[in-house]
């Protein structure tokens, strides 16, 4: 855990008169924020403060923010348009915004019920990120079969047959960490180390 972000707790984010004071918006969500911030970090996330609020990052790369508001508190991903949202939790913050988006919480018991979708929406993330995707403001980006996986799907019909009933959120899990290694030797290697998973009807992160 990172020093600057106990102080954020303490203080709130400086950037109104309110920081510092009882009244500062940090201090209504602090529950929320508390147990958001252990999800994160037992993700693998490292933890920082930047633009005067808690942010989460992987080797290096923004992942997300979490920020207290006056209605809600929040995590917000910087890639959150190439998330699949399956739970359909990811809100768009602004009309303009392009690629961010956010998870708004009013409550600890909501972030307590959620943290198994949240964490498989942060490993997704993280995979996002690995991939090196870009956000495409036209359109979603739609994700495709890597070779190596598509040649072991056609010389294997009950792999292909597990993998199409995994859910979409699943396969793009799947897809994300397959795409991400540079190297066809990585990619095949995945694959492989995969296949016990899919043929169980378990995503990536799956127990």
């Amino acid at each position: 855990m990172n020093q600057k972000v106990d102080d954020y707790f303490a203080e709130g984010c400086g950037r109104c008169p309110l920081g510092g004071t009882p009244d500062c918006k940090v201090h209504n969500w602090l529950a929320a924020m508390t147990e958001l911030r252990r999800i994160l970090i037992e993700c693998g996330l490292t933890e920082t403060l930047k633009w005067s609020v808690p942010c989460y990052t992987f080797h290096g790369s923004n992942i997300l923010i979490m920020a207290a508001f006056k209605e809600y508190c929040s995590i917000s991903f910087f890639k959150g348009a190439l998330l699949y949202d399956a739970n359909k939790l990811l809100v768009k913050p602004g009309e303009n915004t392009q690629a961010a988006r956010l998870i708004p919480f009013t409550n600890v018991q909501q972030v307590i019920a959620l943290e198994p979708i949240l964490k498989s929406y942060i490993f997704e993330a993280i995979e996002v990120e690995k991939a090196g995707l870009q956000a495409d403001f036209k359109e979603k980006t739609e994700l495709v079969y890597v070779d190596e996986l598509q040649s072991k799907l056609d010389k294997d019909p009950a792999l292909k047959a597990a993998f199409e009933a995994l859910t979409p959120g699943r396969q793009r899990g799947y897809k994300l960490y397959f795409s991400a290694p540079k190297q066809s030797k990585t990619r095949e290697a995945r694959v492989e180390k995969c296949v016990p998973q899919i043929l169980n009807g378990k995503g990536l992160h799956d127990q």
